[in-house]
């Protein structure tokens, strides 16, 4: 397969995993939070939150359906809201501020920093599509450019992890009602964008590097000769 085919497959797979990465920060199905269900036939308030606000949803359930109070789409009442990250003592009803909220706002704010790179990325790809020069002239742009995008990766695993905690300590603080939780579509979408970009970013750099000589002996007769005075 020629080098300009694979890099072009390896920019699809980043532009992939670029759209998985922002659908997770712009959407709220982090987690889903359920209390323990022991009456049918009343109102359990179940939860789901992403990175920038929790939506509490009130189910009125009439039959033990296996997934606590829920499953979300069973029609009720939700009102949403936004996380105040740097509104101290705001958020008492929804967070433990002592030890949720530091971990909220760590996910978020790494998640920033995951776009950021991927736009920096972004930019490098589109230097080397729309530059004058051609072959090595052009892909010096792209080794930056698969650098961006691991780093992006990495933030994102990070970010990851870090909210993995957040739903622990949430399920297990005194202040919240909830005790059951699943990771949902927003999360396999951040995990598809950390899969995606890492590798597909260090794909990138090790395709844009310059071809390594076949034996030692190219470079030396490749070499222009030396002016003897």
């Amino acid at each position: 397969m020629h080098k300009r085919t694979k890099i072009n497959i390896t920019i699809t797979v980043l532009l992939l995993g670029m759209a998985c990465m922002f659908t997770a920060v712009v959407t709220d199905y982090w987690a889903v939070l359920s209390p323990h269900v022991e009456h049918y036939n009343q109102t359990c308030e179940a939860a789901h939150f992403g990175l920038w606000r929790l939506c509490k949803k009130y189910i009125y359930m009439t039959e033990n359906t296996g997934h606590g109070c829920g499953p979300l789409s069973l029609p009720g009442e939700e009102n949403c809201t936004y996380f105040r990250h740097f509104t101290p003592g705001e958020d008492s009803e929804i967070l433990d501020y002592k030890t949720q909220k530091e971990y909220n706002i760590s996910a978020a704010a790494i998640s920033i920093f995951s776009l950021f790179f991927m736009f920096l990325g972004i930019l490098c790809v589109m230097g080397s599509c729309t530059g004058k020069g051609k072959g090595k002239r052009r892909d010096y742009l792209l080794k930056p450019a698969g650098m961006f995008y691991a780093f992006a990766g990495l933030c994102a695993f990070i970010s990851l992890e870090v909210m993995r905690q957040s739903v622990k300590r949430m399920i297990e603080s005194t202040e919240t009602i909830w005790i059951e939780y699943d990771y949902s579509w927003s999360f396999a979408c951040a995990c598809s964008g950390f899969v995606l970009q890492f590798l597909a970013g260090l794909t990138l750099f090790v395709l844009a590097m310059p071809q390594m000589p076949r034996n030692a002996w190219e470079t030396c007769m490749d070499a222009e000769p030396e002016q003897v005075e």
